[in-house]
C-alpha cells in the first residue's frame, strides 16, 4: 500500500529540518524498517509544505508499531517543534494519509 501525506515545518526552520534529516540517527532508522516502513520519502517545498511518501503493508499498524520504540518518542519530541498547526503530540500524530486517487504502474 502506498501512503502520502502532507504537514508544514515552520519557514524559520527550514535548513534546520533538512539538516536533522541529512543524518537521522541509526536506530530511528532500524525502527522504520524493522515496523515495516519501506521506500520512504520526504520532500519539502520553500515555504515549508512537507510532503511525505511511503510504502507499508498496513500504515496504521506501521505507525502503531512505531509508539512502541523509544527512539521514536525522542525523535518525536526533537522534531515537534518544526511543524506548524500539531494539534497535540508529535508529527507522528498528525499524520492523515491522503486518498489515492489515481496511479500509473
Amino acid at each position: 500500500m502506498r501512503t502520502c501525506f502532507l504537514l508544514k515545518v515552520r519557514p524559520e526552520m527550514l535548513e534546520e529540518y533538512k539538516q536533522r534529516h541529512a543524518s537521522v540517527w541509526p536506530e530511528m532508522l532500524d525502527a522504520l524498517r524493522e515496523t515495516g516502513w519501506r521506500n520512504y520519502s520526504l520532500f519539502l517545498r520553500p515555504d515549508g509544505l512537507l510532503v511525505g511518501y511511503l510504502e507499508a503493508d498496513d500504515f496504521e499498524k506501521c505507525c502503531a508499531a512505531m509508539k512502541k520504540y523509544p527512539v521514536n518518542a525522542r525523535w518525536q519530541a526533537e522534531m515537534s517543534g518544526f511543524f506548524e498547526a500539531l494539534s497535540g503530540g508529535g508529527a507522528d500524530d498528525n499524520i492523515s494519509p491522503l486518498e489515492e486517487v489515481f496511479h500509473l504502474d
